[in-house]
Order: C-alpha cells, then sequence, then structure tokens
C-alpha cells in the first residue's frame, strides 16, 4: 500500500474503512466566491466515499446538487476549495491519461468518421499506430457498430452516437471511467439497451466507473454502490450498497429485491416522508 493510503486512513479511518480502496474521496469542499456582493456559494458541504477497484459507483442526487461538479474535481477538471482525492494512490491535481470521461455533451467531430473519432485521443497522445486501430475496431465490435467505422456522426442514431463517445473513452484502456448522465437524452427503450451494453463493457474491461445520474432505477440497475446526495449544497444522505449479483438483466428490475433498493434510495432522498 502506497505511503499516502497509509497517512490518509491514519488523519480519517471512517473513509478507509476498507483498505483496498481505489479511490479515496474524503472531505472534498466546493465553494464558489462571491460576486457582486453575492454572497458565496456553496455547491459541495464535504463529501466522503472510497470505492474499490473495478467498482461500479453511482453518484445520485436531485438535478443541480452538485454530483456534476464533484465528478469534475474526481476527474482533475476543477479544483476544490477543500479535501482530498486519490485514485490509485495518487492525490489528483488535474486531468490524468489513464481517466476516461463521457459527459451529457457528445462533442463527435463532425467532419471524422466514427473510428476517426474513437481514435482522437490515441492520436493527441501520439499513440496512433496499427495496435490502436485494432483496439478501436474491437471496441466498435464491442458495441455492435462494427461495419460503421466510415459512417459520420450524423448518419448514426442518439444511441449509437453514444455507443461511439463510450468507445472513445475506453481506447486508450483507463483506470476510471467518469461519466456524467449519459443517457438522460436517450428514449426509455435505447436507454436501457445502454445500461446493459455498459455492464456487459464493464465486465470485458474491468474498469472503474463512476457514474452521475438522478434516476434512481438506473443507479440500482447499474451499481455496487450508490452515493446519494442531498439538495445544494449537496451533502452525502446514504451509501446504498447493492448486493444484487451479476450479470444482471431486465428481469431482476422487476424483483423484490430491486424494488427494496429504489425506496431505500426513494427514502433518502426524500420521496417517501
Amino acid at each position: 500500500m502506497r505511503s499516502g493510503f497509509l497517512k490518509l486512513a491514519a488523519s480519517n479511518p471512517s473513509v478507509l474503512a476498507d483498505r483496498a480502496a481505489f479511490g479515496v474521496i474524503d472531505k472534498v469542499r466546493m465553494v464558489y466566491p462571491q460576486r457582486a456582493g453575492s454572497p458565496p456559494v456553496v455547491a459541495i458541504d464535504e463529501a466522503s466515499f472510497s470505492f474499490r477497484d473495478g467498482e461500479f459507483v453511482s453518484l445520485l442526487g436531485p438535478s443541480g446538487c452538485g454530483k456534476t461538479t464533484l465528478l469534475r474535481i474526481v476527474a482533475g477538471l476543477v479544483d476544490k476549495t477543500a479535501g482530498s482525492v486519490q485514485v490509485g494512490g495518487h492525490e489528483v491535481t488535474g486531468p490524468r491519461r489513464d481517466f476516461g470521461f463521457v459527459f451529457q455533451s457528445l462533442n463527435l467531430l463532425p467532419w471524422r468518421s466514427v473510428l476517426k473519432n474513437v481514435l482522437l485521443p490515441m492520436e493527441i497522445s501520439g499513440r496512433c499506430d496499427h495496435a490502436a486501430v485494432r483496439r478501436a475496431e474491437e471496441l466498435l465490435d464491442l458495441v455492435g457498430l462494427s461495419g460503421f467505422g466510415k459512417s459520420r456522426p450524423h448518419q448514426l442514431s442518439g444511441g449509437m452516437q453514444q455507443r461511439v463517445a463510450l468507445c472513445r473513452a475506453l481506447i486508450h484502456k483507463p483506470d476510471l471511467l467518469l461519466m456524467d448522465e449519459p443517457f438522460g437524452a436517450l428514449d426509455e427503450l435505447t436507454r436501457m439497451e445502454m445500461h446493459d451494453l455498459l455492464l456487459k463493457i464493464r465486465a470485458e474491461t474491468k474498469t472503474s466507473v463512476i457514474f452521475v445520474t438522478h434516476s434512481i432505477s438506473e443507479a440500482v440497475y447499474l451499481s455496487d454502490q450508490v452515493v446519494i446526495f442531498s439538495k445544494r449544497p449537496a451533502r452525502i444522505v446514504e451509501h446504498l450498497d447493492v448486493p444484487l449479483p451479476y450479470p444482471r438483466d431486465v428481469h431482476v428490475r422487476y424483483t423484490p429485491e430491486f424494488t427494496q433498493l429504489e425506496r431505500q434510495a426513494s427514502e433518502a432522498l426524500g420521496v417517501f416522508k
């Protein structure tokens, strides 16, 4: 175990109750400064949780509660006001090459083919060789797009574009995949198909995932752990373990165990008083 982990565990043993933790978010706080006479805005009020390597964690809460802000802090895209974020034993101080990103806006380049969109991160890092092309083709095959490598994004449906964005995020074999409500714009049927596809990819790649959503059923279906937030300023009100076995399919959504987990999450969010 790295010395940084030992030091953090000593200062806050509750966060690292699981000493096999791969990621540790410890007392993260985010305050936006005062503007034009308005008081400072507290977006996140001390968030702490940890997760193991290969675990799927959903951040669940109402819209505007600070989930995306926390995800961007973990990604190294936003500087936190206070606290610590460690992944793989290293403090996150900026964007990292071992992270992958899928955000609400897919940002596929319309003038590039599907294959070249997937390969973009490898081109940026100077690693776009024959092995990278094979990896891209394998990923497209995995998500059911093997015949669309030469297509342009506008020729694809929304669900197909989402699959391309997922392949692009995975092309460099990230240790951590960060996803910000990636399926929010999809119809319900396509969204459920993407859930199953994401679980399939996660099983194949063993990648750790942090997934932002405001859908209770989505969080329960996908996750090993659901971290539930209050309204802004974001506070963690419950950590919900999801013991449903893998592989999961549509039938698990109609089991008493699934319904009970949905109810627990709903109670934590204040849906049931």
